[in-house]
């Protein structure tokens, strides 16, 4: 079965307070949800009219977890602290089943 994963590009951050708490609630909500982080920040040389902001990379076993995960309440918590706080692109995305 093909692993699912978030892909999650920042375009900007404009209240990096509000992103630190969206991010003490969505690490324990993406770990409940069987996800793996990736990569977090770190560096990222973008191409073509990518953004070197931020980048996350988290993997779950399967597709409908990673779609799962998005939709709990607790993931929505980190989202309603989040709020306006930034401009990200975010995608779920299927993996090859290789």
């Amino acid at each position: 079965m093909a692993k699912g994963y978030w892909v999650s590009v920042y375009r900007t951050i404009a209240d990096p307070e509000k992103l630190a708490a969206y991010n003490k609630l969505a690490g324990p909500a993406v770990q409940a949800g069987g996800g793996r982080r990736l990569a977090v920040g770190g560096r990222v040389l973008a191409h073509d009219a990518g953004i070197a902001e931020r980048t996350v990379l988290i993997e779950f076993d399967t597709f409908e977890q990673a779609v799962a995960a998005r939709e709990s309440t607790a993931y929505q918590k980190a989202l309603v602290a989040l709020s306006d706080a930034v401009e990200r692109d975010f995608r779920i995305i299927e993996g090859l089943d290789d």
